[in-house]
């Protein structure tokens, strides 16, 4: 599979984490740990997921765990542009309504 990385921009209140290349359980920690990361730093974080090509049970799990931490922390996590089977893993396990960025009605698509 093609190599993950999770890239962070950030301003005073949003971080945008942009994910590229295979989410599955090799890069599982560094996902979780750039979203627990930019949750900590702004009160929005946008998980653009345009240059995503696949996402597994490791990476929903990693979303999941930082929309936890964002909700106790009283901020917000949401994801946008992801396309293909992303966006099909998305809709089939709920996070991309849980997710979907309120400005789109909830459509995680962008």
């Amino acid at each position: 599979m093609a190599r993950f990385a999770a890239k962070t921009s950030a301003d005073r209140d949003t971080a945008v984490v942009t994910l590229v290349g295979d989410c599955d359980l090799s890069g599982r920690d560094e996902l979780t740990m750039a979203l627990l990361g930019a949750v900590e730093q702004a009160n929005v974080v946008v998980v653009d997921m345009a240059a995503l090509t696949f996402l597994d049970s490791s990476g929903v799990h990693g979303l999941v765990t930082a929309h936890h931490a964002a909700v106790r922390a009283g901020r917000r996590l949401h994801v946008v542009n992801a396309v293909g089977t992303v966006a099909r893993v998305l809709d089939l396990t709920g996070v991309g309504e849980l997710l979907g960025a309120p400005d789109h009605g909830g459509d995680h698509r962008g």
